[in-house]
């Protein structure tokens, strides 16, 4: 679920969900990372070049995912006396949203067409900007819905966060509405997406960085190679969180105070009003990668108004940032070398034919960016730290190989075109130079979500494990004191890593995939064991499962679990 977007080159830290550098904030080699975006993970990319976002289509299962246990509640949310409503946040709960179309919410070209489906309703919800003082500053958030096409059926709403943390809900949601993705659960819920705090079409906007100022970032490679250099890309972490501040407070609202509450703990919040403002007793809810610590939280504050939960790609709650960074950067390299022996086979391969040698193969083409970036046609520059994120976009989808295995031959014959639109993709980068924003809403909200690690000794342990897991994305500098953007941060977290207690709870099903490289395996179990959940196996190397591997094992289980409350046999495990 996690990787932090590396400062001053490419960032990525302890999340996984969309999509930004899979390993850290900090460089994703040995060295500093190079850019905004390489540290920590992050959310599956919406769409890679040559792809549209919608879901594969379902695969013949090869294994089963039998619905052997029984409802743990009746499926309409109508059957549960209403949830009480916090004090002094009554007026919040009570209000009315204005249902409209939703072409006026598009924040970039793609969600412009999207959002222009007369199918499609969008609102703003009012929350408080700071939840202990309800009278004070408000925030709005951007919400979609699709209402259910079986209203006579209808049990709900049901919402779901793709992960990030600064993913778009609103856009997930309107290109899989609108795609027809989620048509079963769609007959029996509104599906309805949200964009969190300061995140899309919400207001006030994170904001650290223009578009240009981005480009240029993405440009630069953070080195660690003398000491000259390392003082270097440390004012340029400070430069960063000072902008951060700044830009966001250009909005008309006090940019640290806003900062100290956009985390998960206030997410999770706006998500029990919105629940309550669309009506619904119960909670139902589906959270990819981040959006899984959405969830936990929420049931952490809320148990009791939990229907149900579907957890895919988990953030490990108990876990450290520094563990689950290391243990991201594994998955990763994990999943290159499966990729490099699929292109062996596939051949012929920029890489090679012995998937042994790809990490050496792949370090000859992009270490050389380090010192000398790779000018484009559209005149910018494939930088060492967009290529590495190219390479590492492309991990989250195996249908997505073939895109990966064509831009490393682009590059191996010096045009770096194809690998720089797979690193855009993660950056949600549209055709006009748009950003959507997730490199600063990722950091912002992973920076008050974990601790920081600022001592020295540590922060160069941990940049020199997290190159020996993944050496095809070890830029060869040595490591050194660079540190995570949070080091900087300018607010303290609200949130850190211990272990769920949460009695009471109902029946929740966690999906986790085997060769997930953004959220290991073992997170899910984990997830699964401190929940006391079911959990659910695909085996395949992707991120994230439910509705969008093509396996309609897993999408047969999740769909009777959330209609029916109906959990798949215990040891579950689909193909």
């Amino acid at each position: 679920m996690l990787a932090a977007i590396a400062l001053v080159a490419s960032c990525a830290a302890t999340i996984a969900g969309t999509a930004v550098a899979p390993t850290g904030s900090r460089p994703t080699g040995s060295g500093p990372a190079t850019s905004m975006s390489d540290g920590g993970q992050i959310t599956e990319p919406s769409a890679l070049p040559g792809q549209s976002t919608a879901t594969p289509g379902p695969s013949a299962p090869t294994g089963t995912a039998s619905a052997t246990g029984t409802a743990s509640a009746t499926s309409t949310a109508s059957a549960t006396r209403t949830a009480p409503v916090p004090a002094g946040l009554e007026k919040f709960y009570q209000q009315k949203l204005a249902w409209g179309r939703c072409d006026g919410y598009a924040t970039n070209t793609d969600d412009a067409a999207t959002y222009s489906s007369a199918a499609l309703q969008c609102a703003y919800l009012i929350a408080p900007m700071v939840y202990g003082k309800p009278s004070g500053p408000t925030v709005e958030i951007g919400v979609l819905r699709k209402v259910a096409t079986n209203a006579s059926a209808r049990i709900g709403s049901l919402l779901v966060n793709p992960g990030g943390p600064g993913g778009s809900g609103m856009s997930f949601v309107g290109a899989v509405a609108v795609q027809g993705s989620f048509a079963h659960l769609n007959e029996r819920f509104d599906i309805v997406g949200f964009d969190p705090r300061g995140i899309g079409s919400s207001k006030p906007l994170i904001k650290c960085q223009t578009d240009a100022e981005l480009d240029a970032t993405r440009a630069v490679q953070n080195r660690s190679n003398t000491p000259q250099a390392v003082t270097l890309a440390d004012a340029r972490l400070k430069k960063y969180a000072d902008q951060c501040v700044a830009e966001t407070s250009a909005a008309n609202v006090d940019g640290k105070t806003f900062l100290a509450n956009v985390g998960t703990r206030d997410v999770a919040k706006d998500l029990d009003v919105l629940r309550a403002v669309l009506g619904d007793s119960k909670l139902s809810y589906l959270g990819f990668s981040y959006g899984t610590r959405i969830g936990y939280v929420y049931a952490e504050q809320f148990p009791t108004n939990v229907r149900a939960l579907v957890l895919d790609g988990a953030v490990d709650p108990d876990e450290d940032p520094a563990t689950e960074e290391v243990g991201q950067n594994r998955g990763f390299q994990q999943a290159f070398v499966t990729f490099a022996g699929w292109c062996a086979q596939h051949g012929p391969c920029a890489l090679g034919n012995d998937p042994a040698k790809a990490t050496a193969r792949f370090q000859g083409l992009s270490r050389p960016l380090v010192e000398q970036p790779l000018k484009l046609s559209d005149g910018r520059v494939l930088s060492y730290g967009d290529a590495t994120l190219g390479v590492a976009t492309a991990m989250y989808r195996q249908d997505s190989w073939p895109v990966l295995a064509t831009a490393l031959d682009k590059l191996a014959n010096g045009n770096g075109g194809p690998l720089m639109a797979l690193a855009d993709a993660y950056y949600e980068r549209d055709a006009s130079g748009h950003y959507a924003g997730k490199p600063d809403s990722f950091n912002a909200i992973r920076c008050v979500d974990e601790p920081r690690m600022t001592d020295p000794a540590d922060v160069i342990k941990l940049n020199a494990a997290a190159a020996a897991a993944a050496p095809f994305q070890d830029s060869g500098d040595p490591a050194a004191d660079v540190p995570d953007i949070c080091a900087v941060w300018p607010v303290p977290p609200t949130l850190g890593p211990h272990r769920l207690q949460v009695p009471g709870l109902p029946a929740v099903l966690v999906v986790s995939t085997t060769g997930d490289p953004a959220t290991p395996y073992v997170n899910g179990v984990d997830l699964a064991k401190q929940l006391g959940a079911r959990l659910l196996t695909f085996e395949g190397t992707r991120h994230t499962a439910f509705l969008l591997g093509g396996s309609s094992c897993v999408d047969d289980a999740g769909n009777s679990y959330l209609i029916d409350l109906r959990l798949p046999a215990d040891g579950a495990r689909c193909s």
